[in-house]
């Protein structure tokens, strides 16, 4: 199975136009659920949207909980009742995030503050293939303007994809992943 990772906001109430490409890009990789499995952070806001599109499609999605919400309940905003598997990682929201991405055989930015940006910076220097879809409304749409060239860094490691529409990047996350396995 190929692993794909997503980065995205907990926010409790999402940028509209992020949650269009987050729905979007859930949809599309559905279509992909006999190989692929979904992984994100396990939270809410865009990663609760993106879980929703895939999982009930018949996709499997992993949770990577974070030990601050590895027993909260469904009344609270942080909640994702769309975690096909959760893995309660006994680690904070930072440090999670290391194996999140680790674990991924892609990388996917679906847009997201200090704590995405983190992520796809951990993608870029484990050499994980990584796309940022952008126009989504947060700072994470900023990485095309600082790194116009898709190098997070001086090392040029390797170069991030920025995609604007979420199915083409949802279309290229299977074609890294598969690439990266061979």
């Amino acid at each position: 199975m190929l692993q794909i990772g997503v980065g995205c906001s907990s926010d409790k109430s999402p940028l509209s136009d992020a949650v269009v490409k987050a729905r979007r890009f859930g949809e599309r990789l559905a279509r992909y659920r006999d190989r692929v499995v979904l992984l994100t952070g396990g939270d809410g806001g865009l990663m609760r949207v993106v879980c929703e599109e895939f999982q009930t499609r018949g996709g499997i999605t992993v949770g990577v909980i974070p030990y601050e919400d590895e027993f909260i309940d469904s009344s609270h905003p942080r909640y994702n009742p769309y975690n096909t598997i959760v893995f309660r990682s006994g680690q904070t929201y930072q440090a999670r995030s290391i194996g999140l991405v680790r674990s991924s055989d892609c990388f996917v930015i679906l847009g997201g503050g200090s704590g995405t940006i983190i992520e796809a910076h951990l993608a870029y220097i484990y050499r994980i293939p990584l796309i940022v879809v952008t126009g989504t409304g947060y700072p994470s749409d900023m990485l095309r303007q600082m790194h116009p060239d898709g190098h997070l860094d001086h090392r040029k490691i390797n170069a991030a994809y920025y995609i604007e529409d979420p199915v083409e990047a949802a279309d290229k996350a299977v074609e890294l992943a598969e690439n990266r396995k061979k």
